[in-house]
């Protein structure tokens, strides 16, 4: 029976790190965290499921989990594992380093590839699967990333080089309400958002991460700049349109 507070092993933190580009500086924070904590005890997900903090800290299993920070897999020759990070909070950190066989962690395996959706930056492909990216602008330096073979979205805030995964459910529900879409059939089919990619504007996944961002906030998003007032020829001729109407 495992005994806490412990470090990390080696094998684990070089896992968790494979998620954390250290050229990103809200990655570079949580790999700096690494190098403080330890793990205080198991999460509330099962096996795998760790829960990093300050020695003599009692893991915080009645909170609402944090939202995921990074994502990502390794693959080996006889396995592959997922890797999540959690946000931070309570000066704690949930991570969970799971096995598709459900076994341990092997202190030394042969692998095949690793990717993390944290490696992402507009312009570039899905890190997953090398499949294209529906990129919307949100404002000047955040990204809307939409994913349509792997069913992911994620958003890109340039400030501090982080890719934030997004719900699925809870995005389509903003973006149902954006259209006013009331179909229970379409408003709680949230694979719809993927099917039905082609024929939504960007205007309105915008307006639908806009209102999800004020719901759940992950970033801080720029207003957008007011329109400039009419002058001259335009404003003559818009009055003369609304005139004849």
């Amino acid at each position: 029976m495992a005994t806490y507070p412990r470090t990390l092993r080696l094998k684990e933190r070089d896992l968790l790190e494979s998620v954390l580009p250290p050229d990103r500086p809200g990655y570079r924070r949580y790999r700096e965290f690494l190098e403080v904590m330890q793990v205080i005890g198991e999460g509330r997900r099962g096996a795998g499921n760790l829960v990093l903090g300050r020695p003599g800290d009692v893991p915080d299993l009645t909170s609402p989990l944090s939202p995921v920070v990074a994502y990502g897999v390794v693959e080996t020759t006889k396995d592959y594992y997922t890797i999540t990070v959690r946000e931070c909070a309570g000066d704690q950190i949930d991570v969970e380093i799971v096995s598709a066989h459900d076994e341990e962690i092997p202190d030394h395996f042969e692998e095949k590839r690793r990717w993390t959706y944290a490696e992402w930056k507009p312009g570039a492909r899905s890190p997953a699967t090398g499949a294209a990216v529906r990129e919307v602008a949100i404002d000047g330096r955040t990204v809307l990333a939409i994913a349509e073979a792997e069913k992911r979205l994620w958003l890109h805030d340039g400030a501090t080089g982080m890719n934030h995964p997004i719900p699925v459910t809870n995005f389509h529900n903003e973006l149902m309400l954006q259209k006013q879409i009331r179909d229970p059939g379409r408003a709680l089919a949230p694979g719809l958002l993927f099917d039905e990619l082609s024929t939504t504007t960007d205007a309105d996944l915008r307006a639908a991460f806009v209102a999800y961002n004020i719901a759940r906030k992950r970033v801080d998003v720029q207003p957008a700049a007011a329109a400039a007032p009419e002058r001259g020829l335009l404003r003559w001729l818009r009055a003369l349109l609304k005139a004849g109407n």
